[in-house]
């Protein structure tokens, strides 16, 4: 069953698991679609990330508990079967400051970081922590790192990190303690279209080394 608790007086969060899993987050893409389709009274927007679905509602049409009822109706009643993005080439350098520690830390050569880096398919399962910022996973066993353990002040646009089991594309300049590999030309957020971040939950990346 899934966990529908309010995020504020505003927001309803429905939470379908506690892992990062594929099958977790097309659930939460089902629910979304549903809601979209069949759209509450009330209900402003969705936020999807890895099994979650955050529901933003205007509380002078409705309240939680009505909310939480058109949402509960969907438990258990949805195809998960959900069809994954077209898988989108990310052309990558592989120049990062990290790179020559991460291979030292993996047993690796840095050519070997970004032959597995590379070699796998993502999928998109958050868009967050600063404007763009794309969340994938997961990463090759071989290639999982903690964080930093000083996060640097500044991180450039379009740099690309590991942490954990996960790969991340700093879409605007920010603070980050992932470790840097390599960077991106793609351009991930732009506030002047619509909409303004280039990937989504459900996305599929493949990053292809450039020289």
């Amino acid at each position: 069953m899934w966990q529908i608790t309010p995020a504020g007086d505003r927001a309803l969060l429905v939470t379908v698991g506690r892992t990062i899993d594929p099958s977790l987050l097309g659930q939460v893409l089902s629910l979304d679609q549903a809601l979209a389709e069949r759209r509450p009274s009330g209900l402003l927007s969705t936020v999807p990330a890895y099994a979650s679905l955050l529901c933003h509602y205007d509380p002078d049409v409705t309240d939680a508990g009505r909310l939480e009822a058109s949402i509960r109706q969907y438990d258990g009643q949805l195809d998960t079967s959900v069809t994954f993005g077209q898988i989108v080439d990310v052309p990558t350098r592989y120049d990062g400051p990290d790179l020559a520690d991460v291979a030292l830390k993996t047993n690796l050569t840095p050519a070997g970081v970004v032959e597995a880096h590379a070699g796998w398919e993502y999928l998109v399962y958050c868009v967050g922590f600063a404007p763009g910022f794309t969340y994938c996973g997961e990463l090759p066993d071989q290639l999982a790192l903690p964080r930093l353990a000083s996060p640097r002040l500044r991180v450039s646009a379009g740099s690309i990190g590991i942490a954990g089991r996960q790969t991340g594309i700093y879409a605007v300049e920010s603070p980050g303690g992932w470790n840097l590999i390599g960077r991106t030309t793609l351009r991930l957020f732009d506030p002047a279209t619509d909409p303004p971040v280039r990937f989504k939950p459900g996305d599929r990346l493949r990053f292809v080394p450039t020289s």
